[in-house]
């Protein structure tokens, strides 16, 4: 279907593709990935023929249809659906010939071509994407201008997947999705029949919904079978083996120029010598292992407090007098909490946390904070706070006055800024970059807790893993708000969810939370033409769906309790065990702790008694979460 061969292109004096090729077959679903600023988005657009190569070419089969999403979000008047429909020009194209047509051959190939692009059940189709990406029944019919940007980059996502293309080409879909809504898209993604080439830096994605990886280094292209998962695994074995060929060849390089320099001039050796001279010039040198180091995050660690840090009993907020968004707001916040906040964009989980950055006030209710309570804000939007024209040193310097230069460059050094890079115009940095000096500016002192807004955006894998250890190894307290499952899995403890108004803690896993997502999306999936469900019933269903999870939530914490309980008790009397079969293989240490032989042993009976009893406990609880779960789907 797609095929490269030998495309080479610069940007200036910079090489981003030299004599690269790559075969793309049909129906390959291919996620593009690479460092940031290797040049994935410029590979999108040769592919779309937007630019052209220096050298080489990009070719496509003919009449291959492609798309991709509008870098341009739409807006105006029109509905999302309306936008949708319109995307699939070709059905709107035989739909106005098929008003006018006469011959009846030609009004035979029109109705037969419609039905083989489903054109009948267009309207529902259209309907059901945009369900899938987040909008209800009635916003599907509103106005774009009322939606805000990110909104409308969903409707411009879902009118590139409405056609159906041969070749659908992403260039980060989910930067502007929630969780719930990135979970319908990697099972969308992951049935699409045709041919889909994604880029992605999000390794959940990655590994649910792609079957091979493209990699983009070094100006090179290679295409690897399988998950994200198993390209990591491959590649860290392809440059392990090219690093182990790579001293092997040396060495043996070594040995042929000893060899040379102590027999050349001896008349026995010499032709073996010179032999050995012209193998030295045939060895094609093998490349270099020159392993791409991603510069570490790290959060400075804050004092040392006692719980709680925040406390908020009955509390509301919002924008509006007495028209609150979040309220009955009864939650606790410890000391190296990891939190991730759950929920569909719009149910206030930016609201919130604002608010606990002290970027919103009470309306009503009560707040506690400890004395020494910090907080850092991360959040994309805070780039349009600051001027285009500073530099990253300026900018910190300007938002934290009573900080010293050389501590302010220092920070910056130990999140990738050279001394270069923190003096270049905050409009000339890359996303990552800008990403970067956002969270340097959250952390900068040291907090105690770190709200971290949808950190993920423009950055690359690599960079995600390192943000992933900085947050561990970060003794404050952490508020998460991401779409990236990979990164909630590896971070946080505990799962508050956002809905119906307020915030309260989700007694499940991440598992959970999925399962019960996927089924009220299956459930208030649109298979029927939109005209024929109103929005009240869209709401009910809505309300409805709410109602079920939370019934399910609670007929389910009492034996996720249980889990928690037992597992707590079976990590303490391991531990008991353990260190009481170590004092009796140590001759005389249980006259020190005061201890006899036999009351130990008798001790040890019946730890082994009350871990027979919990682990059943825990059996029990898992085996009937377990069981629940699979009735659900």
């Amino acid at each position: 279907m797609l095929q490269i061969d030998n495309v080479t292109y610069r940007i200036g004096d910079r090489v981003l593709l030299e004599n690269a090729n790559v075969t793309v077959p049909d129906g390959h679903r291919i996620g593009l990935v690479g460092r940031n600023g290797t040049g994935k988005t410029t590979l999108l657009k040769l592919i779309q023929g937007q630019i052209e190569a220096d050298e080489g070419s990009v070719s496509i089969l003919e009449k291959t249809t492609l798309a991709a999403v509008s870098q341009q979000a739409p807006t105006g008047t029109r509905s999302p659906l309306d936008v949708v429909l319109a995307a699939h020009q070709e059905r709107d194209r035989l739909l106005l010939e098929s008003e006018t047509a006469e011959d009846p051959q030609r009004i035979a190939e029109i109705h037969t071509r419609l039905a083989d692009i489903d054109a009948h059940t267009a309207p529902a189709r259209a309907a059901s994407i945009l369900s899938g990406l987040g909008f209800d029944q009635s916003a599907q019919n509103a106005p774009l201008d009322s939606f805000s940007g990110g909104w409308q980059m969903r409707v411009a996502l879902a009118a590139a997947l409405f056609p159906n293309p041969d070749l659908l080409l992403l260039d980060e879909p989910t930067n502007h999705l929630d969780y719930e809504a990135t979970l319908w898209f990697e099972r969308y993604l992951a049935s699409y029949a045709n041919t889909v080439i994604v880029v992605s830096h999000d390794r959940s994605l990655l590994n649910k919904s792609v079957n091979h990886i493209l990699h983009l280094r070094d100006r090179q292209l290679k295409l690897y079978r399988g998950t994200y998962d198993t390209f990591e695994r491959t590649h860290r074995e392809h440059l392990d083996q090219q690093s182990k060929l790579r001293q092997k060849q040396n060495d043996q390089r070594h040995r042929i120029e000893r060899f040379v320099e102590r027999f050349r001039y001896k008349a026995t050796k010499a032709k073996q010598a010179q032999s050995r001279l012209k193998a030295l010039e045939r060895m094609e040198p093998i490349a270099s292992v020159v392993e791409e180091r991603t510069t570490p995050i790290s959060f400075p660690n804050p004092e040392s407090a006692s719980p709680p840090l925040l406390v908020y009993e009955n509390a509301a907020v919002g924008y509006e007098p007495d028209s609150p968004v979040l309220s009955e707001i009864n939650l606790r916040i410890d000391p190296g909490d990891r939190i991730a906040l759950l929920g569909a964009n719009g149910n206030g989980k930016s609201t919130f946390a604002r608010l606990v950055s002290d970027r919103l006030s009470l309306q009503s209710g009560k707040r506690t904070r400890h004395r020494k309570f910090t907080v850092g804000y991360f959040a994309q939007h805070q780039l349009e706070e600051l001027s285009a024209g500073e530099t990253a040193v300026e900018a910190m310097g300007r938002q934290f006055p009573k900080t010293i230069e050389q501590d302010i460059r220092t920070r910056l050094g130990t999140f990738g800024f050279s001394k270069p890079l923190a003096e270049t115009p905050i409009r000339d940095l890359s996303g990552g970059e800008k990403a970067r000096l956002l969270l340097a500016f959250a952390g900068i002192s040291a907090p105690q807790l770190l709200v971290l807004d949808e950190p993920t955006n423009h950055l690359d894998v690599d960079a995600r893993e390192s943000l992933v250890h900085a947050i561990n190894e970060f003794e404050g307290a952490v508020i998460l708000i991401t779409h990236d499952r990979h990164i909630v899995e590896l971070c946080a403890d505990h799962l508050w969810i956002v809905e119906n108004g307020t915030v309260t803690p989700f007694e499940g896993s991440l598992d959970d939370y999925e399962r019960l997502t996927l089924h009220s999306l299956d459930q208030n999936d649109v298979t029927t033409d939109p005209s024929t469900t109103t929005p009240a019933k869209s709401k009910n269903n809505q309300k409805k769906a709410r109602r079920q999870r939370a019934e399910k939530r609670m007929e389910l914490a009492p034996y996720r309790r249980a889990i928690a309980e037992s597992e707590t008790l079976i990590d303490r009397l391991t531990e008991e065990k353990q260190k009481i079969e170590r004092l009796l293989s140590e001759s005389g240490t249980h006259e020190a702790v005061g201890q006899s032989p036999s009351d130990m042993l008798i001790r040890l009976a019946e730890i082994d008694q009350q871990l027979l009893l919990e682990e059943k406990k825990w059996v029990d609880a898992t085996e009937f979460i377990e069981a629940a779960g699979r009735n659900d789907l």
